[in-house]
């Protein structure tokens, strides 16, 4: 029913063209586990499975009875022999885990070797069957034989319409004429319109009862082959449960794969992300040349609103088409890697009109009756056409408000179309709640088929009618009906919202300031502790250097010699002279090393230096904080330096470069220390192109490494690597 509705019949019908027998879209498990299977599956050239028929009853007759014919016993036998040459490919990693892991027993190979590819059981297995059939084969023949010498006997020649065999009643004979009882013993077993008749010589008769008896003995001979194949069939019943489970679970990623190679699909596989759906480049398969999908809901409620025939429904089909997608891991054509979807309980479409004379129910009562049935679900995305159906507008959106508002609670997402501008202008102060608005061309009185958000549109029924063919006239009248207060009212709604959602957003950014505020009061404080810090650690060492001297001066004066008094002295005075020359020369150094317009770092800010007073520098840190700090305490930072001239740097080659790095298994903090150092090795190094390993996990890994690559001054551009290079579990990219 949902597939109709979303119209996604012909889409599903065309991906089950690929499967090798029809099974359920829904894949058990975690989606993307199975995403993962699918990406093994596209770095390896294989053939895909032949036609199999559903063997669950056929198990149930083996688990009753005990027994197979021999067409359903072939059945499994493709089966495992399809799983035989999957063992023989070349694959790593889990797909050759997977197929390391099926054992097949030993007897039930020695069972396939029993048949040819067409079914038929080989000759040399069952001598006796084998004696049977050449039997039969040679009777076949004699029957042949003795046909064609009778046909051509010249006492015959007179009484033969033609020399043909004809086929009557799946049995060979001939048309004679009347009288050829005289020179032929037969049986009549038809006659032709024209009086003729068709006769089965006896002496045929006699060779096909022989080949009858033959044949009963064949399939007497058959039946015991096929009780013992299904006698062994019956020990190993649990491996041919598993294996016919297995074979589905090949089939469906075999046949995506299949169905996204051949109409260049993508795999969306949804994630928990809270229930945001981003949607990028979308393209419903039951429209020709469409205009992409974008979209971003990050709230609850997302509301259509806008001209009449401008694509609001097919928006709706859409992004539930992708949701319905993404939870069976069907591909679908969209950018799917700038798109996410969450995992959700359900999928609700209310449509079409529900109104059924022969049940009795008007269309507003069966839209309360889909309401009922849904009030209680969580967790689910609802999608409601043209909302308003079937009521009283202003009392519909004083009771759609309140069930919108509940559904909410429930943690549902809920997309509507409607044309109610009153019901979108109750709920556009929510902040979960957002609006679409579908756009109208006024010059060329067409809708664009876009959309644009933050608004409430307008429905333009009038300019709609004169397009479909409703006379000019007529319109002017309804204009006169309708009157310039409604058409005020309607442009006051569509103000009134835009100013709310104005002030919203106005609202919204004051926040943020007084966030970044705190955050540069903080930042500051911090500042100040560690100037205080650097002051006292300073003083420290001031005051242990100066007690030194002393001591050293204090010796001297215990000392009698005077030799030795001086001797003391001069050390004294050789310390005082030494430490006061290292600090000249240190400060020295910073002053002559720090220019101003340097970029430096102070502690863990960085900024640039715009003053130097003596041994003291004034820096304006990238937060927009001035600090006049000591120049001993600063470091130069890499990054854009203004006006700074040239200067040559003699790096090393780092001796352990290396063009790929694999992130798997770490943590975000060790992956992103790892990631800052492998692309400061390629730079040094020379690398242009490099490949990052992150895999696919949780999103987690993979979505840190994408907003570090697009935050790195160095990096040009970065993309999936292809399937066979780890295809969305890697990263290719260029410094």
């Amino acid at each position: 029913m949902l597939i109709k509705q979303l119209d996604l019949v012909d889409f599903i019908k065309h991906y089950e063209a690929f499967l090798s027998r029809p099974k359920a879209l829904f894949l058990e498990g975690d989606c993307k586990n199975h995403l993962r299977y699918i990406q093994a599956l596209e770095s390896i050239l294989f053939t895909p499975p032949q036609a199999v028929k559903p063997l669950e009853s056929q198990l149930q007759l083996l688990k009753k009875f005990g027994y197979l014919k021999l067409d359903e016993i072939f059945e499994f036998i493709k089966i495992i022999r399809y799983f035989m040459y999957l063992k023989t490919l070349k694959c790593e990693g889990i797909l050759r885990e997977w197929f390391d892991n099926i054992l097949i027993p030993e007897s039930l190979l020695e069972c396939v070797k029993a048949f040819e590819n067409n079914g038929v059981i080989k000759q040399g297995v069952y001598l006796e069957f084998d004696g049977l059939c050449q039997k039969i084969l040679e009777l076949k023949k004699e029957i042949s034989f003795q046909m064609h010498q009778v046909l051509f006997q010249n006492k015959l020649a007179p009484y033969l319409v033609d020399r043909q065999i004809h086929l009557i009643n799946n049995e060979e004979c001939l048309l004679l004429k009347a009288g050829f009882h005289y020179v032929l013993k037969g049986q009549i077993i038809h006659r032709s319109n024209t009086g003729f008749f068709y006769v089965l010589p006896q002496s045929i008769i006699d060779l096909k009862d022989r080949l009858n008896h033959l044949n009963n003995q064949k399939e007497e001979e058959l039946f015991k082959i096929c009780k013992e194949i299904s006698s062994l069939f019956t020990k190993h019943f649990l491996f041919l449960k598993f294996i016919n489970k297995e074979f589905d679970r090949f089939d469906s990623y075999q046949a995506r794969l299949m169905f996204a190679k051949d109409r260049g699909l993508e795999f969306l596989s949804p994630k928990g992300n809270a229930g945001n759906i981003q949607i990028c480049e979308f393209k419903h398969p039951a429209l020709k040349d469409p205009k992409p999908i974008n979209l971003d809901f990050k709230g609850n409620v997302l509301i259509l609103t806008g001209v009449n025939a401008g694509g609001k429904t097919m928006f709706l089909k859409s992004v539930l088409s992708v949701v319905f997608l993404a939870k069976y891991l069907l591909p679908m054509p969209i950018n799917a890697l700038k798109s996410n979807v969450d995992v959700f309980e359900f999928i609700h479409l209310i449509l079409e009109d529900p109104q059924n004379s022969k049940n009795d129910i008007s269309t507003f009562g069966g839209r309360m009756l889909e309401f009922s049935q849904m009030i209680h679900q969580k967790g689910g995305i609802i999608g409601i056409d043209e909302i308003e159906l079937g009521t009283d507008s202003d009392e519909a959106a004083s009771l759609f408000k309140v069930l919108l508002e509940h559904l909410m609670e429930k943690e549902n997402k809920i997309i509507i179309t409607t044309h109610h501008k009153r019901l979108a202008a109750l709920m556009a102060g929510n902040p979960k709640v957002q609006l679409l608005a579908a756009l109208f061309d006024e010059e060329k009185e067409m809708p664009t088929f876009s959309f644009l958000e933050g608004t409430i549109g307008k429905s333009y029924a009038f300019e709609t009618a004169l397009r479909y063919g409703i006379p000019k006239i007529l319109i002017n009248e309804a204009k006169k009906v309708y009157g310039e207060d409604k058409e005020k009212l309607n442009t006051l709604i569509e103000h009134s919202s835009h100013l709310e959602m104005k002030l919203q957003r106005e609202i919204e950014v004051v926040q943020q300031k007084q966030k970044d505020l705190e955050y540069k009061r903080l930042r500051l404080k911090e500042k100040e502790e560690e100037i205080q810090k650097a002051y006292k650690k300073r003083m420290n060492a001031l005051e242990m250097l100066y007690y030194q001297a002393i001591n050293e001066a204090k010796k001297a004066v215990k000392s009698q010699n005077s030799q030795e008094i001086h001797r003391q002295m001069n050390n004294a005075n050789k310390i005082f002279y030494q430490i006061k020359k290292d600090y000249e020369e240190k400060s020295l150094e910073k002053i002559k090393e720090f220019k101003i317009k340097d970029r430096v770092k102070y502690g863990c800010s960085k900024g640039i230096i715009i003053g130097i007073q003596r041994q003291m520098a004034v820096v304006q840190l990238d937060d927009g904080i001035k600090l006049k700090v000591p120049l001993n305490e600063l470091k130069h930072s890499s990054g854009n330096i203004l006006d700074t001239p040239k200067v040559k740097v003699d790096v090393k080659m780092p001796q352990n470069a290396n063009v790929s790095l694999d992130l798997h298994g770490m943590r975000v903090e060790e992956a992103l220390e790892k990631l800052d150092e492998f692309i400061s090795n390629s730079l040094i190094a020379g690398f242009d192109e490099v490949l990052i390993y992150h895999g696919i996990g949780t999103g987690r890994l993979s979505s840190v490494v994408r907003d570090f690559l697009k935050q790195h001054p160095k990096v040009v551009e970065f993309l999936d690597a292809p399937p066979k290079l780890g295809g969305f579990g890697a990263k290719i990219v260029r410094l």
